[in-house]
């Protein structure tokens, strides 16, 4: 399953993003955490130089994926929209 890249991998909602350098990674991840924190819901995620991986599932629900992951996922797209 994928929804603009999203997939489900291990009961998540999982994408992984490329960027050109650590600053472009590190400053994606601020806007992330921004909208994160205004849902009180946070990803579980990885960053190395300029790959950012991002897991959402919602912990309420047992760690499934759920409607919040999905909405999570489609602001997190909508921060690349130039």
């Amino acid at each position: 399953m994928s929804d603009n890249g999203w997939v489900i991998d291990n009961g998540a909602l999982c994408r992984t993003f490329k960027f050109k350098d650590f600053s472009a990674a590190f400053a994606f991840m601020a806007r992330v955490a921004m909208l994160a924190e205004k849902r009180d819901h946070h990803p579980d995620w990885s960053n190395a130089y300029g790959t950012v991986h991002i897991a959402l599932s919602t912990h309420d629900a047992g760690g499934t994926v759920t409607a919040k992951d999905h909405e999570l996922a489609a602001a997190i797209d909508r921060l690349l929209i130039p």
